[in-house]
């Protein structure tokens, strides 16, 4: 049965694999339907719709993931079919870059007062581009000894980066509604990530509706199947497409989904595709 996953990182963002393995990896894993949506960049697409092209059973989905900020913690929004050209949203994501940047390094100050001795030069190199995460502090971390796993830097009781922990550091805030509709601008089709990571997601939801929100991520990882309904019961409310993703990065394969593990339905998919197809273009 071929699968769909419309929530994979690389390592143009906080990936462990590069487009064309991720490619390659899909192909592998039946993946029929793929879409590759890096943190706050498209670095990536480019490389990966080059590959796509030689696996014709593949439609590649260009794709984003832009974090946002609300005072509960992060919402992000999935951008698809996006003009990777637009600039407007390339602007956006630069001014997001930079700010990953800025932040790494003041979580790397507040880590070395706290006895995590973490050397910058490193991280970049971890990471590889200029969309440096939390990822990539942990898994410095992880080389010096300091965690036992990945996980375990972002746990909420005693993760050192977590959204509580000591060395955590905010970004430079974006609304979801603002990174909604630079999506739509950019031609894109947005998409509300992971909705139980907002601390009300109804509420996100039936605001972001207002402000163009097309779908939600209703397949997720290990989301059980009570949570599941329950999304699929909001995206019935509110009018809006029902999307699924593995949140693949590649660098906690015990723990994390695998690249096609999403339980989207191939019918739910296929929805998707078409609402793509007649959506109307920004001039």
């Amino acid at each position: 049965m071929p699968r769909v996953d419309l929530h994979v990182h690389t390592n143009a963002s906080d990936g462990r694999y590069s487009p064309s393995e991720v490619v390659q990896r899909a192909v592998e894993a039946d993946v029929s339907i793929l879409s590759i949506t890096d943190h706050d960049t498209v670095a990536g697409l480019d490389e990966a719709i080059r590959v796509a092209k030689d696996f014709p059973e593949l439609t590649l989905v260009p794709g984003v993931e832009i974090n946002t900020d609300v005072p509960s913690g992060e919402a992000h929004i999935l951008g698809y079919f996006i003009d990777v050209a637009h600039p407007e949203l390339l602007s956006l994501l630069a001014d997001m870059r930079a700010s990953r940047k800025e932040r790494a390094q003041r979580m790397i100050a507040k880590l070395e007062a706290l006895g995590v001795s973490l050397s910058w030069e490193r991280v970049q190199e971890i990471a590889g581009t200029d969309s440096i995460g939390r990822p990539h502090i942990a898994q410095a971390m992880l080389e010096k000894g300091y965690i036992a796993s990945l996980r375990e830097a972002f746990d909420k009781d005693t993760g050192y980066i977590g959204f509580h922990g000591p060395a955590y550091v905010e970004r430079t805030k974006v609304s979801p509604a603002d990174a909604t509709e630079v999506i739509l601008r950019a031609n894109g089709l947005p998409v509300l990530a992971h909705p139980f990571t907002v601390g009300e997601p109804e509420k996100m939801i039936a605001n972001l509706k207002e402000h163009g929100l097309v779908g939600i991520e209703v397949y997720y990882g290990f989301y059980s199947r009570a949570e599941v309904t329950h999304l699929r019961s909001f995206a019935q409310k509110y009018s809006l497409l029902a999307t699924g993703g593995s949140d693949f990065h590649g660098l906690d394969e015990k723990t994390e989904a695998a690249l096609g593990r999403t339980g989207l339905p191939i019918r739910a998919a296929k929805a998707f595709l078409a609402f793509a197809d007649r959506r109307p273009k920004a001039s």
